[in-house]
């Protein structure tokens, strides 16, 4: 497996995975306290719709192409504007050709209090980054593999905030050092908010994985309460691409489940593909 952002921007899963970063930034925006992001895999931060690589796998126009088409209910669309409005702010001319990835959401959404710790090892992604940022004061991009970073930036001075956890799934023990990475930050900092990205191709990899997290939050004190997300575009075949994407939410702000079904109930249609798309929501357990 190989989803480096390069070659997923503006996909489907990217839709799912940054619709739900924005609304839990906004809710930590609801308290005047400051809050940290730390972002453990973040990629080159602006890519280019255009780009070979783009170009090549085409998703972003089954993906954010048709959301910004789509029409919604009142209710759905109060809940995405936000969203859809900081890719608008990458794309003045009115034509669609260029996406954003987490970095960029974040800093989009930071009050002048906030901070954002973003972590990239890979050389030509991170000076992309870096060159994205503008080398912004209250954006520190750290040359430092993300599984090393996770339990040494935890817990952060500011004591809010969120941990992205969105690995590009190079390596065959991916899963594993993810649920160990989630562990290890989770009891040292049990009180933040964790979201946890995978591709949900296997479904017996992706039960152990939301097994071993689940586990390990309840073991925390005080303990965390987590979502369980999977949306498909597609029925998932061992041959077929991604069609299936997962996010594990630990300590979600107790308004995202509510906002969640409103807003995924009306992307089945426009994400899908062969017909409308599929959705679970649950209760980690």
């Amino acid at each position: 497996m190989n989803y480096r952002h390069a070659f997923h921007a503006g996909g489907f899963a990217d839709v799912i995975k940054h619709i739900v970063l924005v609304r839990i930034l906004i809710y930590l925006q609801e308290k005047p306290a400051a809050f940290r992001v730390i972002d453990s895999h973040a990629g080159a931060g602006l890519y280019d719709l255009t780009s070979d690589e783009a170009q090549r796998s085409g998703e972003w126009l089954t993906g954010i192409a048709r959301i910004m088409q789509a029409r919604f209910s009142d209710a759905a669309f109060a809940l995405l504007k936000p969203y859809l409005d900081i890719v608008r702010a990458f794309n003045t001319g009115g034509e669609l050709a260029a996406y954003p990835g987490s970095p960029l959401f974040t800093r989009a959404l930071l009050r002048p209090q906030d901070r954002l710790t973003a972590c990239e090892i890979e050389p030509r992604a991170r000076a992309h980054l870096i060159d994205a940022l503008r080398r912004d004061a209250q954006a520190r991009v750290v040359d430092l593999d993300g599984w090393t970073a996770l339990p040494a930036f935890v817990p952060p001075n500011e004591r809010r905030g969120l941990v992205l956890i969105d690995p590009p799934f190079e390596a065959r023990d991916e899963f594993e050092r993810m649920a160990e990475g989630f562990a290890k930050a989770f009891a040292k900092w049990p009180t933040g908010t964790y979201v946890l990205w995978y591709p949900a191709k296997s479904r017996r990899a992706s039960d152990e994985l939301a097994d071993r997290v689940a586990e390990a939050a309840a073991s925390a004190r005080p303990a965390g309460k987590g979502l369980r997300l999977e949306f498909s575009i597609a029925p998932q075949t061992a041959e077929s691409a991604l069609t299936s994407t997962g996010l594990l939410i630990v300590n979600p702000p107790w308004t995202l489940a509510s906002e969640l079904k409103t807003i995924l109930a009306e992307l089945t249609k426009p994400l899908g593909q062969g017909g409308p798309g599929r959705y679970r929501l649950e209760a980690m357990s």
